[in-house]
């Protein structure tokens, strides 16, 4: 998938114009590229459009107007998304009640290490690869960024598969789910892993 180019990004002025719409439309596609696992996490697959609200959103908030701070903006965010082979998602740990919050992020300490976060299909599973820096020995963070990157195998063994049917799953002491992506999604992420 190609990275954002500054040409593609408005200006606060020339987003400011479009926020409203642009807002909506990224609302309604971000809950088709949601996904929950469990209770307490929940995925959000990335593409250009995410990624660009991303940006234009994080300029309006912090007042960013000068080019090399844009250009800084885009190469940070550009990072989420995958590249050719690859799904990129964000994860966030959420929880609604503000005295659970500490106690819930260390029972899911390590979940961002090892093979704990998977996506399957057929006999294959592709696990998750966190970005570092988001945890540590004493305390985790709620919000990573991950990819899942597939082999040519696992690329070829999709193109043969009859139908698609895609499980996100994460086996982590404590916390166990595993659930079906949408068939509307898996369209969207098949044909996103060659692009």
């Amino acid at each position: 998938m190609d990275k954002v180019q500054r040409s593609e990004v408005r200006n606060i002025l020339e987003y400011e114009m479009i926020r409203d719409s642009f807002r909506a439309e990224i609302i309604t596609l971000k809950k088709l590229r949601r996904v929950s696992l469990g209770p307490s996490i929940t995925l959000l697959f990335e593409n250009r459009q995410t990624v660009i609200f991303q940006i234009e959103e994080m300029m309006r908030v912090e007042r960013i107007v000068l080019e090399d701070r844009i250009d800084e903006e885009i190469q940070v965010y550009n990072e989420l998304i995958p590249d050719t082979g690859s799904l990129s998602a964000t994860m966030f740990i959420e929880i609604p009640d503000q005295d659970l919050i500490k106690p819930k992020l260390d029972s899911l300490m390590g979940i961002d290490r090892g093979q704990k976060l998977w996506i399957e299909f057929g006999d294959e599973r592709v696990y998750a690869k966190f970005e570092e820096g988001h945890s540590n020995e004493v305390k985790i963070s709620a919000v990573h960024y991950l990819q899942f990157l597939f082999s040519a195998q696992q690329r070829s063994v999709l193109k043969s598969l009859p139908t698609y049917e895609f499980y996100l799953g994460v086996a982590h002491e404590g916390y166990q789910y595993n659930t079906k992506i949408s068939d509307a999604l898996v369209k969207m992420l098949i044909t996103e892993l060659e692009s």
